[in-house]
């Protein structure tokens, strides 16, 4: 493994810690997506097992398109002032401490934070800092610390880890995918993972809102002159219109990146008070993603990132498409 200057601690240790321990809460980044709370609430279910107090807390909760995970509805949402004691505090997926939310990074009372995240430009933020880069998804991670420390295997956990690893591979499909990916799919299969069943609620369950969605996306996307950009701005009043809700947008932007020309797609979403959340997806490692988000203050990984942009969102859009064009090689 490639580790991060961050990482400053081995799964072993981390191991080690957890069985120390008795008392947990585990978060993940708001806006949670399936490795978030795949990687959250699939640890919680293997502590649980041995015995351990364990609270799962997210800013946003799980949104609707992932409520059927095994444990979704036991996953807190802080409110003000609301404080959570534990002996250790393990945050998930979260690139930077800011992405917890002020509501959960203010809740937790614990001694010590354990931080574990595949992203690169993740800072180190926790007193114990496990980065692996490498790692297409954190749940790979999660099921590596389970199996190295002979955790319990519960098929909610086998489940919760699939699928977060599926949803941050695109289906084992995207370029970080590798064979030991695969092994550890195999694993949780044996573990009892209905793999049908999982891919149908994952992938083709959508609501109709979505799909109207998806028809304001082909309606109103911009394609540079040169047919290597694809961009879609998702405004507050189509939101309303719609109905969208958190979760809805996941995914809509390998719509633009699936074009053949496509080098970048980028989904941009206004947010309520004016800023404009973008994400990004690259198709060549020759266009960083993760290093243009980083010019707007976010990060990610080199093909697939994330920032908030101030608004308003027609000045937003034209600065993310203007550092895009700057950082794409030269034909």
């Amino acid at each position: 493994m490639a580790m991060s200057p961050e990482t400053n601690t081995t799964l072993e240790e981390i191991a080690a810690l957890l069985k120390a321990n008795q008392r947990f809460v585990i978060a993940s980044h708001y806006r949670p997506d399936g490795d978030a709370l795949g990687s959250a609430l699939g640890l919680a279910f293997s502590l649980k097992a041995m015995g351990k107090d364990v609270t799962v807390i997210n800013r946003d909760g799980a949104p609707v398109s992932l409520a059927f995970l095994p444990g979704a509805s036991t996953i807190e949402v802080p409110k003000d002032g609301q404080s959570f004691e534990a002996d250790v505090f393990i945050a998930l997926d979260t690139a930077e401490r800011d992405r917890l939310g002020d509501t959960v990074a203010s809740a937790v009372n614990a001694p010590v934070t354990v931080n574990i995240d595949h992203h690169i430009s993740n800072p180190g933020y926790g007193d114990l800092n496990y980065i692996d880069s490498t790692a297409p998804a954190t749940g790979q991670i999660i099921f590596q610390l389970i199996d190295l420390g002979n955790f319990p295997l519960p098929k909610e956990t086998c489940d919760l880890l699939f699928a977060a690893i599926s949803t941050d591979t695109g289906s084992f499909q995207y370029r970080s995918t590798t064979a030991e990916t695969y092994r550890i799919g195999a694993a949780l299969i044996e573990g009892g993972v209905e793999v049908a069943d999982i891919s149908t609620k994952l992938y083709d369950s959508f609501p109709l809102r979505r799909v109207e969605l998806m028809r304001e996306l082909l309606a109103e996307m911009k394609i540079s002159s040169d047919a290597r950009v694809a961009s879609w701005m998702l405004t507050r009043e189509t939101r309303l219109r719609l109905g969208i809700k958190p979760g809805d947008t996941e995914g809509l932007v390998d719509i633009l990146r699936g074009i053949d020309s496509v080098m970048v797609a980028a989904h941009l979403e206004e947010q309520p008070g004016g800023s404009v959340r973008v994400s990004l997806r690259s198709k060549s490692r020759d266009a960083d993603v993760c290093k243009i988000c980083q010019t707007f203050g976010g990060g990610g990984h080199q093909l697939a990132a994330g920032a908030s942009v101030p608004g308003p969102r027609e000045v937003a859009h034209e600065r993310v498409l203007d550092a895009i064009a700057a950082a794409l090689p030269t034909k």
